[in-house]
């Protein structure tokens, strides 16, 4: 296999080798080019012999010399040079399955592609892989990876994951961390399938895998209101919430003995069903399953609070929104309050949005869509500015999940969006613009 190159970096050592747009790079020092890691791997190289081809089928070799991490210059079609590997399994808790009909036809495409994980650090099951494959990761010592393991039970992952090969595919992740490959799992909890002993024996059995096991996220199921016809599941209690917890906290402790953090943590949403505080974010270590919303809420009110330590003066009168899920506005509250007890001049107001979208029991804020913003707050009086988190747009960062535009909710509602990011001192700066550091 092969990959065509459409597009030429000006200034980059493929510019000055003289390789064409409309050229198929074939192999890099002799080493076939079939996808992105290949590419990425081989062409760290600093004398490379490029086999290439034109549009009429000639055949060259082209050398450069470039510096190590110097970058090659090459453009493709897409960022993983072929195309992206969708998931083969039919997971009893799939949130793709739980989409309403008429949406986008991306929201529909299920990833299980093992290279997202490299790139983006997106979660992979290691159901569509074959040995093959990881031999190829072990070779590149390509690390971290980030697994999706939901249980270490063989014949319960078979039934959870809707795929014959999902239980034999564990001796993948022995695999990689006996040869130096980093790993972060992530174990999606279902209530009365894989918690209690089973959840006990997925930590056992990851944390034996230490130190390349770097973590364990615990996280519970997302279920909306679009289950007709799937698998029967339900939300946690409260008091299963907590039991979770205290299952997480303990093999912590038990870990943490022996490595240099606890390892296994139990997702903010956990604590938040339990009733339970948000810890300190020195029990999150180095924070390895953000994107997971392990230690989230911890680190965002520690940046917050350095960030208004840090502020200048500010005395413009300002009248700001803030909109968000259920699940963090608590503490959206505790910030917009210390904001204008330090900030007299400025107003800040926090909405939260009830997802009638998506369903109730959907309560993060990236999952908040347009018509639930224009529906809960048309009316209001939100000042100029309405102050959403960039997660609840696609990553071009103009439409909401259900197609909604930006533009549509600041005509609706009369304001200016303004985005941030999961930061503390992003979302004070974008409240106090412009804000003066100290």
């Amino acid at each position: 296999m092969a990959v065509k190159i459409t597009g030429i970096t000006p200034g980059s050592p493929a510019e000055r080798a003289k390789i064409q747009s409309g050229d198929v790079l074939i192999s890099i020092n002799k080493n076939a080019i079939t996808d992105v890691l290949d590419y990425r791997f081989y062409m760290t190289d600093t004398h490379l012999d490029l086999l290439l081809h034109n549009e009429a089928k000639e055949v060259r070799t082209v050398s450069l010399r470039k510096g190590e991490y110097d970058d090659l210059g090459l453009e493709f079609e897409t960022y993983l040079m072929d195309k992206q590997m969708g998931c083969h399994n039919k997971c009893i808790f799939c949130f793709v399955d739980q989409t309403p009909k008429g949406m986008r036809p991306s929201l529909y495409f299920k990833d299980d592609d093992t290279r997202m994980s490299f790139l983006f650090g997106n979660y992979t099951t290691l159901t569509n892989l074959k040995d093959g494959d990881i031999e190829r990761i072990i070779k590149m010592h390509i690390s971290p990876i980030n697994i999706s393991v939901h249980t270490t039970n063989p014949d319960l992952r078979v039934e959870m994951m809707g795929n014959r090969y999902a239980g034999e595919k564990l001796r993948y992740i022995k695999m990689l961390t006996d040869n130096g490959i980093k790993v972060n799992s992530q174990l999606v909890l279902c209530p009365g399938i894989n918690d209690g002993e089973e959840l006990e024996r997925s930590i056992r059995d990851l944390s034996a895998l230490c130190p390349n096991l770097q973590s364990i996220a615990v996280v519970p199921v997302g279920l909306t209101k679009h289950r007709e016809g799937l698998y029967p599941l339900r939300c946690f209690t409260a008091e299963e919430a907590k039991q979770v917890v205290e299952t997480t906290e303990r093999w912590g402790d038990l870990l943490a003995q022996n490595n240099e953090s606890r390892i296994v943590y139990a997702s903010d949403e956990f604590y938040l069903l339990a009733g339970l505080p948000i810890l300190e974010p020195e029990f999150y270590g180095d924070f390895d399953q953000l994107d997971n919303g392990v230690g989230l809420m911890a680190l965002l009110e520690q940046e917050f609070n350095s960030a208004l330590l840090q502020a200048g003066e500010f005395n413009e009168e300002k009248q700001i929104t803030i909109a968000t899920g259920e699940l963090a506005y608590p503490m959206l509250c505790r910030f917009a309050q210390k904001i204008m007890d330090r900030f007299p001049t400025v107003k800040v107001g926090v909405e939260k949005i009830v997802n009638d979208f998506f369903g109730h029991t959907v309560t993060v804020a990236g999952l908040v869509t347009g018509q639930d913003l224009i529906a809960q707050l048309k009316g209001k009086d939100l000042g100029a500015e309405l102050l959403i988190p960039s997660t609840m747009l696609r990553h071009e960062q103009d439409r909401f999940l259900d197609d909604v535009t930006r533009e549509e909710v600041e005509e609706a509602l009369s304001v200016t969006l303004i985005t941030t990011e999961n930061d503390g001192f992003d979302l004070l700066e974008k409240i106090l613009s412009p804000v003066i550091w100290e």
